[in-house]
């Protein structure tokens, strides 16, 4: 029984220990996420404040409009 106990308790020990380091390494995590949340949203917030003309080399073209027209499709 008495050896049932020790076992039991270096089990206990190992699993708190492993608990503490988990601990740490979320308060990590979340540390990083939090600085990379206030950097995503300066970004944002200066893009709100200074938008990119459109039309430039990075905007997305429109693939709905046809430069040649609707029949342009057609043979």
């Amino acid at each position: 029984m008495e050896r049932l106990n020790s076992d039991l308790y270096m089990k206990n020990c190992y699993i708190m220990e492993e608990n503490e380091r988990l601990k740490k390494r979320a308060q990590l995590l979340n540390q990083e996420n939090q600085a990379l949340l206030s950097e995503l949203k300066q970004k944002l917030s200066k893009s709100k404040a200074h938008p990119k003309p459109t039309g430039g080399p990075n905007s997305l073209p429109d693939l709905n409009h046809s430069p040649r027209g609707p029949s342009s499709s057609k043979s």
